[in-house]
């Protein structure tokens, strides 16, 4: 099936996970529950992907997983960045950011720019 061009821009998080897997436990305890419901939970959906299992054909992943809990974000087919294991609530956001702010922000529709005409 070809790749279509909606997902070719679309940005996901991959979780790669394991049963078992103390960590990955712990990230749905603190954050599971919340995620989909913040600003980077909708710019970025989560996918799970179970570690054992072969990875998703629809990526170009730049190496296989080797920890779990690993988060891949991806944009379209490509890897933007990953983090290895679960630092903690406190230091995921700010390292799920960094990797987001690496993916250039969509260019406002016609129809939806603001900016009065004639303003710079």
């Amino acid at each position: 099936m070809p790749f279509s061009a909606a997902a070719q821009s679309e940005t996901v998080l991959l979780m790669v996970e394991q049963p078992y897997c103390e960590w990955c436990e712990v990230w749905d305890e603190e954050i599971g529950g919340i995620y989909s419901k913040t600003s980077e939970g909708k710019r970025a959906p989560l996918r799970r992907v179970d570690f054992h299992e072969p990875m998703p054909g629809d990526y170009e992943l730049k190496l296989r997983p080797q920890f779990t809990p690993t988060f891949i974000l991806m944009h379209g087919r490509q890897e933007v960045g990953r983090i290895e294991g679960y630092p903690g609530e406190h230091f995921f956001w700010p390292m799920l950011n960094q990797l987001l702010d690496k993916i250039p922000s969509p260019k406002p529709s016609p129809a939806t720019d603001q900016t009065p005409k004639g303003s710079s």
